[in-house]
């Protein structure tokens, strides 16, 4: 296995032109893992930790162009008002040392389905900005994810970026585990409440072969919330809006049975994430707290 460490982001594209099939590697969280089980034995790693710009953001007037190695950590810590749902998954990514390592350029390029930045992803309504030895482009999330663990990315890609909405009203994040830490999801769900355009995303993971979002629940609940003239009043939800919600989300999910879960339970859990995302979002909206973790209306 050779081993390439170019020092900075032209080098990086020219060496990923020169060598496709090279597998990037930054934090490492994941791919090692791989490595270390032999389940991966890539004949070239290119190592990105050199290049500084890839672990720099920027915030600008409406939106937050997130470095492809900016760790969980800075997210969480400095970005939570910017991007609420995307720092909330990052709260609930493994340990403090790999949240320190991982970011979210390393969770893209991995594309698994329980990856949780994901559903925050999403939600947001994120582009990912994607760059080659022939120029740059942004690729909408919702055309990102191609396959099991495959993405849009050309043979000859890197990821430099991801440029994320600054919210402009509540978003959640909320995960299924076997256990509170250390734990990949058994499933995932993000909602995100986009009160300037009067609309809602959602994102879920590890309940399909690729990270979904669940868009007749969005269009339900959007649909609700404009013909009850909720957005104005700001009115409880009613109960039956809140299930009616929760079973579409559930209804977009395709899982399996696997050693973390069954397809039922994960069906079963998703809905009652839904369930209680929109509770929490729509108490944040309506101004019961920054958090959105008041009382859980929808259940």
């Amino acid at each position: 296995m050779d081993f390439l460490r170019p020092a900075g982001w032209e080098e990086a594209l020219a060496a990923k032109a020169e060598h496709p099939a090279a597998v990037p590697i930054a934090g490492g969280t994941d791919l090692m893992v791989e490595i270390n089980f032999d389940h991966r034995r890539p004949d070239h790693l290119l190592d990105l930790s050199r290049i500084d710009e890839l672990e720099e953001w920027e915030v600008g007037e409406t939106h937050v162009r997130l470095g492809a190695s900016v760790p969980y950590t800075r997210i969480l810590e400095q970005l939570r008002t910017e991007l609420p749902g995307l720092a909330l998954a990052s709260h609930t990514v493994a340990s403090p040392q790999i949240r320190n390592r991982g970011s979210v350029g390393g969770n893209l390029g991995t594309a698994s389905p329980a990856g949780d930045a994901h559903p925050a992803l999403l939600a947001a309504g994120a582009e990912v900005e994607v760059a080659s030895v022939r120029g740059t482009r942004r690729i909408p999330i919702d055309d990102f994810y191609t396959g099991v663990k495959r993405n849009a990315l050309a043979p000859d890609e890197l990821i430099r970026a991801v440029h994320v909405k600054k919210a402009a009203g509540p978003q959640q994040f909320s995960k299924v585990g076997t256990r509170n830490a250390m734990v990949i999801a058994v499933c995932a769900f993000g909602l995100a409440l986009h009160p300037d355009s009067r609309t809602v995303r959602t994102g879920i993971g590890s309940a399909a072969p690729t990270p979904v979002r669940a868009r007749e629940a969005e269009e339900f609940l959007a649909g609700a919330l404009a013909e009850g003239g909720f957005w104005d009043s700001g009115r409880t939800i009613a109960p039956s809006v809140c299930t009616r919600f929760a079973e579409l989300a559930a209804g977009a999910c395709d899982p399996i049975d696997d050693v973390r879960g069954t397809a039922k339970y994960r069906r079963h859990a998703v809905a009652v994430l839904a369930r209680r995302t929109l509770g929490w979002t729509w108490d944040a909206y309506r101004g019961r707290g920054a958090n959105g973790k008041g009382t859980e209306r929808c259940a």
